[in-house]
């Protein structure tokens, strides 16, 4: 119950171990070409999408190599450790970096960032999607918005998959995002979606890239045999065909809802607890629920202690953060059984470090959640048929 990475259906870790077959067969290119297209689905956009057998720290980096030339201006929104992460990633590069700093956990002001943005010279805007270090799931489309007429790039890591993103409509120029969180698939590929806009921008781009050139990865993308420019990691990218084909199988929208859902049912029992939410008690924060825990209880000392006594898996925070938040992620091969399990994972974790609980509290507060959403309030239609139902039922999942 970390935000990434994330449990993996049955199927998906079963296609690990699928023959290895020659990227460059066309049998092989049929594999590569479904898992872009579905990606473009997820992403919901018609714009190119790349992908790269790396980290996504290594998409990101190359999102900067294919950009920017040396001395470039950029703006960098961050209200976390991953957007502060974005900073010194492009100062690495040799960008001029202008911040529009907010405390960690506060939503984006808008305002501020359009004053920002009005400055000249700037090249491009830089804002994260769902920032998993304090579960704050930011509005994406006002920042677009708020940095026009500006190239702005989006890292969805956590986003992708478990929060509404719509590229095209949305108008971001550049996602970036990855494998190993809400899309149910181990670390390795990334992949990015790039605008005409920013195709545009990057032929002028002069910043050294190899490896991560997306001028190579378009061209093998479009070869009479599509494939990437460089040996993939073909288990991974069948792992990932898999998983995404459960995702639209259950249908996207549905998928979300599920997510919303799971947000829902994970706020309430941290307030059921007792516990302050870190983020605010909205249906956008859907990938990760993140609490406050009470003084003389160390996050991290509950987070082994619930591994070591449950083996359940809990997330503490990132400095400044380290020991005051706990984070439960519950985004992707997740239903609500899994929640409410953390949920009481976090009681007994509460309880043995001495802090005062009612017994149940949490579950109680999560379980009413879920009888009003069953009852009446019920967009959720697909949740019964979710890959982590179907699987822990032994039905087939898609």
């Amino acid at each position: 119950m970390v935000p990434g990475p994330t449990p993996t259906p049955p199927e998906v870790t079963a296609a690990a171990v699928l023959p290895v077959e020659d990227e460059r067969t066309r049998a092989y290119a049929d594999v590569f070409s479904r898992v872009v297209d579905n990606l473009r689905r997820t992403l919901r956009t018609s714009n190119d999408v790349l992908l790269f057998t790396s980290s996504m720290t290594g998409a990101f980096e190359g999102t900067l190599q294919n950009l920017f030339s040396p001395g470039d201006a950029v703006l960098v929104i961050s209200n976390g450790a991953f957007g502060e992460r974005w900073s010194r990633l492009a100062a690495a590069f040799g960008l001029e970096v202008t911040e529009v700093r907010h405390a960690w956990g506060e939503p984006l002001d808008l305002g501020r960032i359009a004053a920002a943005a009005a400055a000249p010279g700037l090249k491009a805007a830089i804002a994260v999607h769902c920032e998993t270090s304090t579960g704050m799931v930011n509005d994406i489309r006002g920042f677009v918005s708020a940095c026009a007429p500006l190239l702005t790039v989006v890292d969805s890591a956590s986003g992708v998959g478990a929060c509404e993103l719509r590229t095209d409509d949305w108008g971001v120029d550049v996602v970036v995002g990855g494998c190993q969180k809400a899309l149910m698939t181990p670390p390795g590929l990334a992949f990015a979606s790039i605008s005409t806009r920013a195709w545009e921008q990057h032929g002028q781009a002069r910043l050294p890239r190899f490896y991560f050139d997306w001028d190579e990865s378009r061209e093998a993308l479009r070869a009479e045999i599509p494939r990437t420019p460089w040996t993939p990691a073909i288990s991974l990218i069948s792992q990932l065909d898999v998983a995404l084909r459960q995702i639209h199988a259950e249908g996207l929208d549905q998928v979300l809802d599920r997510h919303v859902r799971l947000g829902r049912i994970a706020r309430a029992g941290v307030l059921g607890l007792g516990l302050r939410l870190f983020s605010p008690d909205e249906d956008r924060h859907s990938a990760v629920t993140a609490a406050e825990l009470p003084e003389g209880v160390d996050a991290t000392a509950l987070v082994d202690r619930v591994l070591d006594r449950y083996a359940l898996q809990l997330a503490g925070a990132q400095a400044p953060l380290d020991g005051r938040v706990l984070r439960i992620g519950h985004c992707g091969f997740v239903d609500e059984f899994d929640v409410l399990t953390a949920l009481a994972a976090v009681e007994l974790g509460l309880a043995e470090a001495g802090h005062p609980v009612r017994p149940g509290s949490g579950v109680t507060a999560g379980l009413a959640v879920l009888h009003r959403l069953d009852g009446r309030d019920t967009p959720h239609r697909a949740t019964a048929g979710s890959p982590a139902r179907l699987a822990r039922e032994g039905q087939p999942v898609p």
